[in-house]
């Protein structure tokens, strides 16, 4: 195809050439409106999504009883950190990325998901503290 196109450009007379070149020019659209850039935590922030969502799946399925719990903490953060809908779309995005993978994996609470839970408490901690600590001031 491309090289088609290359030969068709080759083959073309110098006049339809001059033509292709006085064409008048298409006028500049307008960008679009752009997305302020995010928020410096916000790789750690989708993470944290990405863990809560999860949590949200795991825990009920292995008898804890706060699996809301976790839904409700993600809609405050979206309520409070979801400046654009594209925003509220990558952080709903992250936590239903963690809810359904887990998902489609586990039926059951096994061993292995407990150990996720373990590990997922662990770095959902060390992740809210990190950012509250580093980008809050507190």
């Amino acid at each position: 195809m491309r090289l088609a196109i290359i030969v068709a450009l080759l083959l073309a007379s110098p006049a339809s050439a001059q033509k292709a070149a006085v064409a008048k020019p298409e006028p500049v659209k307008p960008a679009a409106p752009t997305e302020p850039p995010p928020p410096p935590y916000d790789p750690q922030l989708l993470r944290l999504a990405e863990i809560m969502g999860t949590l949200a799946y795991l825990r009920p399925l292995c008898a804890a009883s706060d699996g809301e719990q976790w839904r409700v903490k993600m809609a405050a953060i979206i309520d409070s950190e979801a400046t654009t809908p594209a925003r509220r779309q990558r952080l709903a995005g992250a936590y239903n990325h963690g809810f359904r993978g887990y998902e489609i994996t586990y039926r059951t609470c096994t061993a292995n998901a407990e150990a996720i839970i373990s590990r997922f408490l662990d770095e959902g901690t060390r992740l809210a503290h990190e950012i509250g600590n580093r980008y809050s001031g507190g």
